[in-house]
């Protein structure tokens, strides 16, 4: 058996090959937009829809996510986030970006919020040793 590796094949394997890289590309970047409070955690919930007659099907409980942009008074930038509404209702009730960070855990923040938080700490310290 003879194999053929004709330009024209090359070509077509070259294309192939590059289709497959923008798909990975792709269901990497849907896979990561999850359906998950950045500052919050919460996330989906699972339970059952409960009939008159007690039939019980599953079903999910998604979170009110809204896409904010909220203001950090230390960093001076405003900044985008994917957020549940209870999670807003929260940072108004600290007093703002920089506060509710200021009493988060890291635990329950995003690696991009985590990132954010060390930000404003790093710039709030600075403030104070340099006053």
């Amino acid at each position: 058996m003879e194999l053929n590796f004709s330009p024209e094949a090359s070509l077509r394997w070259g294309v192939l090959c590059a289709f497959y890289r923008l798909f990975e590309v792709r269901l990497y970047k849907v896979d990561t937009m999850s359906r998950e409070c950045e500052l919050t955690g919460k996330g989906v919930m699972y339970g059952n829809n409960v009939s008159h007659a007690n039939n019980r099907t599953r079903r999910r409980f998604l979170p009110n996510l809204v896409n904010v942009t909220l203001i950090s008074d230390a960093l001076g930038q405003s900044l985008k986030f994917r957020v549940s509404a209870n999670a807003l209702r929260t940072v108004e009730h600290r007093g703002g970006l920089d506060a509710f960070f200021a009493k988060s855990h890291d635990a329950e923040l995003s690696q991009r919020a985590r990132l954010i938080k060390r930000q404003i700490a790093k710039k709030l310290a600075s403030v104070v040793i340099a006053a």
